[in-house]
């Protein structure tokens, strides 16, 4: 069963090419988006209590355009903020290794097991000032109960995926004009989802979005 929680959504003919350009705000224009969500910056690097840790597993950088995708989620529009999208049958079913793929320019996630694509959802990403760094990362620790010591902010099952304050967490508001120090935002209840299918050491491929990075 695939449950939507959604008015529209996106589709993605291939994980590497974008099916239409999406128009973003030009830098050095407008307002600066509102941090909706603070990241994990100056949290000890090994917290104590429920933490998941396991040595990470294979950690060699994908390219997104040598991914095998096998099947995708009947999508046909482009997410709006706090839309997403989730394959129950094929997440209990599906094995293997989960791979996340986070594309910047359209502002979605997707997350894939067997080149099979079990989720999609829309995201914050970081603010100009604090981007987003782009590459593979593996995740290198879960907690699914998490409060930022700078900001006092809770965090809800975050997957961190590097030491220096980026992961991929709960956020309570997800709108345009929104972003993050950094951090990879999701809706609540997606990110209580992708917490369940995803283990330490399975990695997070973050791009541009763009065919030529």
């Amino acid at each position: 069963m695939i449950q939507f929680a959604l008015k529209s959504l996106m589709s993605l003919a291939a994980v590497a090419i974008l099916a239409a350009p999406v128009t973003l705000p030009a830098e050095g224009t407008g307002q600066p988006p509102r941090l909706a969500y603070a990241d994990v910056s100056g949290v000890e690097a090994v917290p104590p209590g429920h933490v998941a840790r396991a040595p990470a597993r294979d950690t060699r950088p994908i390219d997104v355009r040598d991914l095998r995708i096998v099947r995708e989620l009947p999508i046909q529009n482009w997410l709006r903020p706090g839309e997403y999208a989730w394959d129950d049958e094929a997440a209990r079913t599906a094995t293997g290794e989960a791979i996340v793929v986070v594309n910047l320019r359209a502002r979605v996630l997707s997350v894939y097991k067997n080149g099979v694509e079990i989720g999609r959802s829309s995201i914050l990403y970081g603010a100009p000032d604090k981007p987003t760094p782009t590459g593979t990362f593996p995740i290198l620790e879960k907690r699914r109960d998490h409060t930022s010591n700078i900001y006092n902010a809770p965090m809800p099952h975050m997957q961190r995926l590097t030491w220096d304050g980026v992961a991929l967490h709960g956020s309570p508001h997800l709108a345009d004009d929104f972003a993050t120090n950094g951090c990879i935002g999701l809706p609540r209840e997606f990110a209580a989802l992708l917490f369940e299918v995803t283990r330490v050491g399975d990695r997070v491929v973050v791009w541009s979005g763009r065919a030529e990075s």
